[in-house]
């Protein structure tokens, strides 16, 4: 099975939020419900950007990359941001 790597955007608090899922449907609802506590403030996230890869370990390296270099940086790479 595929894991999602994934950056949501909240317009309320102005920010990014990068994860990974394996049923990256279901994370989007559980985070939009506010089921995860350190972001439920800056609801309703919309996604941005997203890739699957075919390993776990694929998605949690390429998750700390992105955290590391910024959402915002990185979607910039991508010439997906101005």
């Amino acid at each position: 099975m595929k894991f999602s790597v994934y950056i949501l955007f909240s317009k309320s608090c102005n920010t990014y939020y990068t994860g990974q899922a394996q049923d990256f449907d279901a994370r989007l609802i559980r985070h939009n419900a506010g089921e995860t506590t350190s972001i439920k403030r800056c609801i309703p996230w919309i996604l941005v950007w997203k890739t699957e890869v075919d390993t776990r370990s694929e998605a949690m390296k390429l998750e700390n990359k992105i955290k590391s270099r910024g959402a915002s940086r990185f979607l910039s790479d991508l010439r997906l941001k101005p």
